[in-house]
């Protein structure tokens, strides 16, 4: 297959699953065997790209024109190729961790359990390979509509409440984006992302401050910047591995890679500083990161907690793309695969105490580092990390943000990254005491196989990114590439 034809190709393979497995509804061994197959094919498809995009080469994908000025266009480029690769080869791992985990828990609705993770993965991709603001929107909605299902895959009260939430929030703010989307093709007709931004010096500082704050009021709800956050925590009613998916892999995560394709490649950040939106996108995420710790601290279950957690996690990204130095914007793409495999790895974890342990809360854990040493040690590993241990990816980005801040001359960020630091410390070391320096009560196993390989593969991940940050799928290179490109401010590369 040559190189333009696979960026598409990496968005179909899971909407061929999509198409298959609801004619397997009742051979779950088929069902199984094609995600794992979609899953494995995607990941293969994505990585395939890496060499030429290490490179320096930017992808050119499919294009399907519309109307006159707009069109459908995938694009591969290092940014893009970062994210795509965190949540395809995170895809293959909740895969196999959702055998063990729904037949765990006995779960129903399995079919269309995989078929909305596969929609998911496809928009997520295509999200990645956007190559204007009409493809991005249109994937954008789909990851929407496509993780309904699994919010409210349960089918009780609750879940259905946290669906319509979830729908109410998700919707409103692609609405928004609309409208901000449509302003700017009215300003840039047919214009596509560009590192540097192609809105620059196209308005008036009053206009590009407006349009930016739509921008950020569209993709903001996904991110979960606060107060455009009340989705998240409610929709950890849902299953694990969804949990999983909404955090570590597609949505948080897509609303994330919105804000800095925003700022980089729409706007620019140079764009910003005239506005002035720089300094409100700053306090807007150090706010975020500071208010979610806090809030973290008083959840008394651990879903409720990570989802916190993640929320503040994910202002580090906000704040990296707010500042706009290399260093800076560095430390926040590679917080997309640093954060995406220690945030799942605990996730994984949550879901073998759920089922093995039967314990949902971070109190009465005491022990189970010694009965279950390999979910215990995981999720050591991801709070670790995210805490900014050294050695641990968590580090690198935190490293990295905290250089760009004293670049820019931004010295009180630096202490908001230490004091979430020390929040994260807080909130998430008396588990790791309780686990592994208390008395076990009561006997608990390891969970099967299916579940623990996922959560042992996503904890040493934690680990190695942290020593080596190019180990595999070299994610700092890529980060580093994509960074100094927004900062250099070229134009699109033909």
């Amino acid at each position: 297959m040559d190189l333009a034809s696979r960026p598409l190709a990496a968005v179909l393979v899971s909407l061929l699953a999509v198409a298959l497995l609801p004619l397997f509804d009742r051979r779950p061994a088929v069902r199984e065997t094609i995600t794992f197959t979609a899953a494995a094919l995607k990941l293969a498809l994505v990585a395939s790209m890496l060499p030429a995009v290490l490179a320096g080469q930017v992808i050119e994908g499919a294009t399907l024109p519309l109307v006159a000025g707009l069109s459908l266009h995938l694009r591969v480029d290092a940014f893009g190729l970062l994210f795509a690769l965190t949540a395809s080869s995170l895809w293959l791992l909740t895969s196999i961790y959702s055998l063990g985990y729904l037949r765990a828990t006995a779960s129903t609705h399995q079919t269309s359990y995989y078929v909305s993770f596969a929609a998911c993965l496809s928009a997520t991709v295509g999200i990645a390979f956007a190559a204007n603001l009409l493809t991005f929107f249109v994937c954008y909605e789909v990851l929407t509509l496509a993780t309904y299902p699994l919010v409210v895959h349960a089918r009780t009260p609750e879940a259905l409440g946290a669906g319509r939430r979830y729908l109410v929030y998700t919707l409103g703010a692609g609405q928004v984006l609309l409208v901000a989307i449509v302003w700017a093709q009215s300003i840039a007709p047919g214009a596509e992302f560009t590192p540097g931004g192609f809105l620059a010096g196209r308005a008036s500082t009053a206009t590009l401050g407006i349009l930016f704050a739509l921008f950020i009021a569209g993709c903001g709800v996904k991110a979960a910047i606060m107060p455009l956050h009340g989705w998240l925590p409610a929709a950890m009613v849902a299953p694990t591995p969804v949990s999983a998916l909404l955090h570590a892999v597609a949505v948080v995560k897509a609303g994330a890679f919105g804000v800095v394709r925003i700022v980089g490649y729409v706007f620019g950040v140079d764009t910003l500083r005239a506005t002035g939106a720089d300094i409100a996108l700053m306090l807007i995420a150090a706010a975020t990161i500071l208010v979610a710790s806090v809030r973290a601290l008083g959840e008394d279950n651990l879903k409720r907690r990570l989802a916190y957690s993640t929320i503040g996690q994910l202002s580090y990204i906000v704040l990296g793309a707010a500042v706009g130095s290399v260093a800076a914007l560095t430390g926040a793409m590679f917080h997309f695969a640093g954060h995406g495999f220690m945030k799942i790895a605990m996730f994984f974890s949550a879901g073998a105490l759920h089922t093995e342990a039967h314990r949902d809360g971070v109190r009465g854990l005491d022990g189970l580092g010694r009965q279950m040493p390999m979910t215990m040690t995981a999720f050591a590993l991801g709070a670790c990390g995210l805490a900014g241990v050294p050695l641990l990816a968590g580090f690198i980005a935190k490293w990295n943000l905290g250089v760009g801040a004293l670049e820019a001359g931004h010295v009180v960020l630096v202490g908001v990254l230490v004091t979430s630091g020390l929040f994260n410390v807080a909130y998430f070391f008396p588990i790791i005491y309780d686990a592994f320096f208390k008395a076990p009560s009561g006997q608990v196993r390891e969970a099967g196989w299916p579940m623990v390989f996922p959560l042992g593969v996503t904890g040493a991940a934690a680990l190695c990114l942290g020593v080596a940050p190019d180990l595999g799928f070299h994610f700092f290179t890529l980060a580093r590439l994509a960074a100094e490109s927004i900062v250099a401010g070229g134009g699109v590369p033909q």
